[in-house]
């Protein structure tokens, strides 16, 4: 039998979460890891009982700021502090988990990250932030980009 390896298997329902993201530029998708059994997951946008941004439009947009830049102007929330927030809420503990990411994490994700005690980031397309990785590297997070090539 071919089946996905847990890489695929984690990565492919990162995928599914970002199908619920609000966010008009870009849909993301994390799933947090530990032991093979899935924490919590996280998709970007508004939060709970904030206006989505398809009914406000999207500032950066407007103003044309490119991806990797002004993240504190956009009102909503990204997935991978949404997919640690989740855990928060249900009293799940993060501590040595692998998070699996649609999208390279930026530097505000990478501190919540680092402060959740996530000591790996599989992540599938890459994001314009070096301040990311090198918070990481320096705090000792593997981060690695996901090959599909692994099976199980």
């Amino acid at each position: 039998m071919d089946r996905p390896g847990w890489d695929a298997y984690f990565m492919s329902i990162a995928e599914v979460v970002s199908t619920r993201s609000t966010c008009l530029r870009r849909h993301v998708g994390a799933v947090i890891v530990k032991n093979k059994q899935i924490v919590s997951t996280g998709y970007n946008g508004a939060p709970k009982g904030v206006t989505h941004c398809s009914e406000t439009g999207c500032l950066r947009e407007q103003l044309n700021i490119p991806a990797g830049e002004k993240h504190e102007i956009c009102r909503g929330s990204h997935a991978e502090i949404n997919a640690i927030v989740q855990a928060a809420s249900v009293g799940s503990s993060t501590e040595g988990a692998v998070m699996y990411c649609t999208h390279q994490p930026c530097a505000f994700c990478a501190k919540a990250i680092i402060n959740a005690g996530i000591k790996k980031v599989i992540y599938k397309e890459g994001y314009p932030d070096i301040l990311s990785g090198e918070l990481m590297a320096e705090a000792g997070v593997r981060v690695e980009r996901f090959s599909s090539e692994e099976r199980d």
